[in-house]
């Protein structure tokens, strides 16, 4: 009676163990249902559970009429964490890219930078963030230059201003703001998608001793990004 179950567990461990050795590169095709039928002298509906539940863990990709892909390796954060997210590519074996896309000094312009700016002016930076030359984040930031002054004159063309933040300005308070939308125009042509893909916004706004320092908002293409939360229930909860 254990035996279709052991099978299907062996199928799973060796087809788990060809992707994540790197035996099997992300993007390539795992041999079809009907081959590893024959390889392993089971039934389809065997093969088909196994490889149903490494897509349940994000680690094959399914296409229709295509196949069953090896999936792109999947940026992870902590809820409430602020990723550092060239530490995280390369966390993960990848090659991280960064590029600037534009820089200003200007006046605020909004009630929420009128209160960033504190008085005086901000800097705006939008750039572009890649692991293994595909697009991970698409930023737009806002600084307070009265609160971090050196934003000004920091070399951004070569330092991602998240990780530059993280070391120069320290935030001793944050907030998240996690929304799914559809990405279009400009922002899907430079994250390589089509119009309409789904993509997973994050708005941040970060705080040290309680002077205001940044505002940021981060598009991610839905299938390359999770948000991670680990938590316990409250007193009186989880019964």
């Amino acid at each position: 009676m254990n035996a279709p179950f052991t099978l299907h567990r062996r199928i799973y461990a060796d087809l788990e163990a060809n992707i994540l050795s790197g035996d099997w590169a992300p993007g390539q095709r795992i041999p079809f249902e009907h081959e590893l039928t024959r390889r392993y002298g089971c039934s389809r509906m065997t093969v088909n559970k196994a490889i149903s539940e490494l897509a349940d863990r994000g680690l094959v990709t399914r296409r229709r009429r295509a196949g069953t892909f090896v999936a792109q390796p999947r940026a992870q954060s902590a809820v409430l964490s602020i990723p550092d997210l060239k530490a995280e590519a390369e966390a993960r074996g990848q090659t991280y890219g960064y590029e600037l896309l534009t820089r200003r000094v200007r006046e605020p312009v909004t009630d929420e930078e009128f209160d960033l700016a504190s008085g005086g002016q901000v800097l705006e930076l939008r750039c572009l963030h890649t692991a293994d030359g595909m697009s991970l984040a698409l930023e737009r930031r806002v600084i307070s230059l009265v609160v971090t002054p050196e934003a000004e004159t920091a070399d951004f063309e070569t330092l991602p201003p998240g990780g530059w933040l993280l070391d120069f300005a320290p935030w001793t308070e944050a907030e998240h703001r996690i929304s799914a939308v559809a990405c279009g125009g400009a922002d899907a042509r430079r994250l390589a998608l089509k119009p309409g893909a789904p993509c997973l916004l994050l708005e941040r706004r970060t705080w040290r001793d309680g002077r205001p320092v940044t505002r940021v908002s981060q598009l991610f293409p839905g299938d390359r990004y999770d948000l991670v939360a680990r938590f316990s229930p409250a007193r009186g909860e989880g019964r």
